[in-house]
């Protein structure tokens, strides 16, 4: 198993337009392979003393945090399913940021080996 996690902040204005294009993104990362596409947004997220999420994506008034996971069987079948997603033409024009519902700048992205799965 491999993981894909993001953390992003979306405008409210936004969020439906995030949710209408997180939908088709979703269905292409399943279509190259991956076996589970999660969004979610903050429900229960406050500022820390220290860290937390809002200061993760420097938040500013008006946003929410999205905290997102892509699940796949292997790093190797993340990879095969992230370069087919980065070249398909229907994902080309919302990874131009003017297109991006939200400011991609402070999008926090990586990949992940689970340790521990109960």
């Amino acid at each position: 198993m491999y993981v894909d996690g993001i953390v992003v902040p979306v405008p409210k204005k936004n969020l439906a337009t995030y949710q209408k294009v997180s939908k088709k993104m979703g269905k292409i990362w399943v279509e190259f392979g991956a076996q589970q596409y999660t969004e979610c947004v903050a429900d229960d997220v406050k500022p820390g003393k220290w860290t937390s999420f809002p200061q993760a994506v420097k938040l500013k008034p008006g946003e929410v945090v999205v905290f997102s996971w892509i699940v796949y069987k292997s790093r190797a079948q993340r990879d095969r399913a992230l370069k087919k997603v980065m070249e398909d033409k229907r994902v080309a024009k919302w990874m131009n940021p003017s297109n991006m519902p939200f400011d991609g700048k402070r999008m926090i992205w990586g990949g992940f080996k689970p340790i521990v799965r109960l």
